[in-house]
């Protein structure tokens, strides 16, 4: 992404939970919002140039890994790579769809040795592994009907997960569908990223909705999502919303 193609991002002031110490770090097109107990920047910008180190040589030495829209086929020496790859077979896109949830997802596995939790966020893409309830508010745009209605309601629980969100009018990914928010709840960032991309490219008319969802039902590590277009929600699985 280039630096004139950022898109402010605003969402991050309602971000405010109490409990945890909160960090930015950025590094070329990287850009995270981290929540953990105590200060762990320094060990997070380590993670971040480790994994951006991996990600650019990996488009060096392969270059459609970069540019294809399609899954790819390879294998690497990385294990982000692999899993970036793995997912985007299985969703049917290309494997750079996965690399916000990527990113967020592999540097905070490794913030999880000094930490017992923390929540990354990277453009709307989050990892999180907490203990405690935390409540989303899901951000379909200054004029959907939905604005600042559905909040979905996170358990703390043991394990780690990712949740990720795709928009064709919201943000700057690339989309080819008409949504205007797809939130994926999975046990991977990589994979809530990768299905948040193929259902947000799935869905262009309200009709579509169901299609969608059917679709990503067949994939046993996602567990649940929205999908809001126009004044239609259409919501599957292990999702909680709040009234």
């Amino acid at each position: 992404m280039k630096a004139d193609e950022y898109t402010s991002r605003f969402y991050r002031s309602w971000q405010k939970p109490a409990d945890l110490q909160s960090f930015r770090i950025m590094h070329g097109e990287t850009d995270l919002q981290i929540f953990a107990p105590k200060d762990l920047r320094r060990l997070a910008s380590d993670l971040v140039l480790k994994h951006r180190a991996e990600l650019e040589q990996t488009i060096r030495d392969v270059p459609s890994f970069l540019t294809s829209l399609k899954p790819v086929s390879f294998t690497s020496e990385f294990e982000m790579i692999n899993v970036m790859i793995r997912n985007a077979m299985c969703a049917g896109v290309g494997p750079m769809a996965g690399v916000a949830g990527a990113i967020a997802e592999f540097v905070g596995r490794g913030l999880l040795s000094h930490t017992r939790e923390t929540i990354v966020e990277n453009g709307g893409d989050i990892f999180i592994k907490t203990g405690r309830e935390r409540t989303l508010l899901v951000y379909a745009g200054e004029d959907s009907p939905f604005r600042d209605k559905i909040k979905i309601r996170l358990r703390g629980n043991s394990r780690e997960f990712g949740v990720c969100t795709s928009s064709k009018k919201v943000g700057h990914s690339k989309s080819f569908g008409n949504t205007d928010a797809v939130v994926v709840i999975a046990d991977s960032a990589v994979t809530a990223d990768v299905f948040a991309t193929a259902i947000g490219n799935m869905v262009k008319i309200e009709e579509d909705i169901a299609g969608a969802m059917d679709f990503v039902k067949n994939n046993s590590d996602v567990r649940g999502g929205l999908i809001i277009i126009g004044y239609k929600l259409g919501v599957w699985g292990e999702i909680e919303l709040l009234n």
